[in-house]
């Protein structure tokens, strides 16, 4: 994955009204959770730099938190194995993939758990032993 040039607030305007108040509140959660400004990294909107290399060799870079703006939900990118946090049961209406969290509005979530969520999701992230922090 890698950084663009492209405009943060040029992308929001690209978005459905519905959808430019909720990616400010997760761009807002975002700054908070991580003191760093959003960039964008292709079309998902990144803070924080990671780089990471497996045992294998593979490497590449990635955000230490980020989310995308998708057809039918948010995507949260929040791990490699999401299904290990317990605080999921009290997040709200969510469905989840192997490293994804999907959230069709934010107003189905408690946004409080969400926060305490990618805290610790980022924890857990920067813990792991192929993961360098670059920024």
């Amino acid at each position: 994955m890698q950084i663009t040039n492209s405009s943060i607030q040029e992308f929001i305007k690209t978005l459905e009204p519905n959808r430019q108040a909720e990616i400010n509140q997760l761009i807002a959660i975002g700054k908070k959770l991580t003191n760093k400004e959003p960039v964008l990294w292709g079309s998902i909107v990144g803070f924080g730099h990671l780089h990471y290399q497996y045992e294998s060799g593979h490497s590449g870079d990635m955000p230490l938190f980020s989310f995308a703006s998708r057809k039918n939900a948010w995507t949260l990118y929040l791990s490699f194995d999401i299904q290990q946090f317990s605080k999921l049961a009290f997040l709200g209406k969510h469905t989840i993939g192997k490293g994804c969290l999907y959230i069709k509005k934010l107003a189905d979530i408690d946004i409080e758990v969400l926060e305490s969520l990618i805290k610790e999701a980022m924890e857990v992230i920067k813990a792991y032993p192929f993961i360098q922090v670059i920024s």
